[in-house]
């Protein structure tokens, strides 16, 4: 049987990565040092991390994995103690059911992985391999470091963090605490924390005296923890360097990307930053790919509009739109759509700011003004390319109108999004772009407005009766039971866990082309669309509420200033 480092070679030559002489002169630099023969290679310079990585893993028949790449959960590293991690050059990456995925220098090491198994009481330990510096790495980080927030707030010395990097000084020292193991593990902990607790954002926004942390759950803003002040700009500069912008630069806001793993989830965090009065604000937007509603059934569309919906989306062409604000779950709608008209015999293109989630089988690319490339440049481009299908971000000019109002026109089927209130308000938007009402009337085949509203704790809900001069006011039978959650562990006390849509769908008329030439005002359409059973955001939302799924004041909340 070949040798571990006779593969290894044989590999390398094979993909032409080295030379003969190259690896002589690891071979004896290796046992000067004591460094495996890899190691060797890369730190003469002959070969790069990446690369040796993965031929290593090849050799040994493995997958390979960057740790750094990681979001390491501390209930999986108390599984593997510090001695043997640092033994065995290991580290627990996570732990699914009752098998520990295992970072190894080597996974072929079956004394190793049998003791990690007594040790971390699992049935299976699964190895891949990582370059020993990076396991090292991780070692430091995420041992003999406290998993109290307290703890690892006293243990930052405050004296050693500048306010502000003025100088290349500063500045350097301001990014070597950024990489030290308290601070590493401070963020890593907001970042596990807030995945855990499902939160779609996290705000860390400097005060005058403190760093308040908030995670936004279920479309709410909640209060974490505070910070002393002196520790803003180690954590700024962590997630800058983590999402890879500049951290010299805090008078601008930068935009920047960080992918991290989890067990078996893959993580997006799109970051933010932005300059205050008392330093940069910073907004991490989470991105769990797994966790994305790809079914158009779990919307939460009512039986109407799920078929009204269906029907528009396997147009041969036409304009349809979704509306309403930011955050209001327009993204996932047609992803939904796109993913249910999905197949071979379709060629599906789309333009996005940014891409959230990856579809197979579906071109898709991102906006970049920079080097030119909008909504309007994007969607041109797209229509050289033979669609059949294309989704636009969103329509935020009149060049992005009238292309996709084109593209509608000459047999494509476009998605969209806009931001207005409702379904017919969308109509007048497309107006004030400076869309022609005849064009508008001919290329629009349906608009669907929606909200996300919160989901009823099923662990603590209760029915109750509403004040009856409120239900007097919406309009609602007297005598009518609605729900509530009445607040326990599950929830945290919101009463509330997770959200769904609540929507309205505008299908087009030939009345309503009419009424669209005529520029009609919204009040008017709708007064059309009520003639073929539209039922508005409120209607939707009070429906859900009758059987249970929200509660009437949460469609209150989110409908209040329509």
């Amino acid at each position: 049987m070949p040798k571990k480092e006779d593969v290894l070679v044989e590999l390398l030559f094979s993909k032409g990565l080295v030379t003969p002489s190259q690896i002589e002169k690891a071979k004896e630099e290796s046992k000067k040092t004591g460094f495996s023969l890899e190691r060797s290679l890369e730190k003469m310079g002959f070969i790069t991390e990446e690369d040796i990585t993965g031929i290593v893993a090849e050799s040994m028949n493995v997958l390979a994995v960057n740790v750094d790449d990681y979001l390491i959960d501390s209930e999986v590293t108390k599984l593997v103690p510090e001695e043997a991690a640092r033994r065995h050059k290991v580290m627990p990456l996570f732990k699914i059911g009752n098998t520990l995925t295992l970072a190894m220098v080597n996974p072929k090491d079956i004394m190793a992985i049998d003791e990690i198994r007594m040790k971390s009481k699992v049935s299976l330990v699964e190895p891949v391999y990582s370059a020993e510096k990076s396991i090292i790495k991780a070692i430091d980080q995420y041992y003999g470091v406290s998993d109290s927030v307290e703890d690892l707030i006293k243990s930052i010395d405050a004296a050693k963090i500048p306010l502000e990097a003025t100088d290349e000084a500063e500045l350097k020292i301001l990014a070597k605490q950024a990489e030290q193991a308290p601070v590493v593990r401070l963020v890593n902990m907001l970042i596990m924390r807030a995945v855990k607790e499902k939160a779609s954002d996290i705000h860390i926004e400097p005060e005058d005296d403190k760093v308040r942390v908030r995670f936004r759950i279920d479309g709410i803003l909640h209060e974490i923890s505070t910070s002393p002040k002196h520790l803003h700009s180690v954590i700024a500069s962590r997630i800058k360097i983590l999402s890879k912008i500049d951290i010299a630069e805090s008078r601008k806001p930068q935009d920047g990307r960080i992918q991290l793993k989890t067990q078996n989830k893959k993580l997006d965090l799109r970051v933010s930053t932005f300059p205050t009065i008392h330093g940069e604000n910073i907004v991490m937007r989470i991105l769990d790919r797994s966790s994305v509603l790809l079914d158009m059934k779990d919307l939460g569309l009512g039986e109407r509009e799920h078929e009204e919906f269906v029907k528009l989306i396997k147009y041969p062409y036409g304009f349809f739109l979704v509306c309403g604000p930011t955050g209001s779950g327009k993204t996932t709608t047609l992803y939904s759509a796109l993913t249910a008209i999905n197949s071979m015999k379709l060629n599906i293109i789309t333009v996005e700011d940014p891409v959230e989630y990856e579809i197979p089988l579906i071109r898709q690319t991102q906006v970049n003004p920079k080097a030119g490339l909008t909504f309007a440049t994007g969607l041109r481009a797209i229509l050289r390319q033979d669609p059949d299908v294309i989704m636009v971000g969103e329509v935020r000019d009149k060049e992005t109108a009238d292309i996709a109002v084109q593209a509608s026109l000459t047999g494509h089927l476009v998605f969209s999004t806009l931001h207005t209130n409702d379904a017919p308000n969308a109509f007048v938007r497309l107006i004030d772009l400076g869309v022609e009402p005849f064009l508008i009337s001919t290329s629009v085949i349906g608009i669907m407005a929606q909200r996300l509203v919160r989901i009823i704790c099923k662990e603590c809900k209760e029915p109750y009766r509403p004040p009856v001069e409120l239900l007097k006011e919406l309009g609602l039978d007297e005598k009518e039971t609605f729900y509530r959650g009445k607040g326990c562990k599950v929830c945290k006390n919101t009463g509330y866990t997770g959200r769904i849509g609540i929507f309205e769908l505008l299908t087009m008329t030939d009345e309503m082309k009419r009424c669209l030439i005529s520029r009609a005002s919204s009040i008017e359409i709708k007064k059309i669309a009520n003639k073929t059973g539209f039922r508005t955001l409120r209607e939707d939302g009070f429906e859900k509420a009758r059987k249970g799924i929200t509660s009437l004041e949460e469609v209150m909340r989110v409908t209040e200033k329509m």
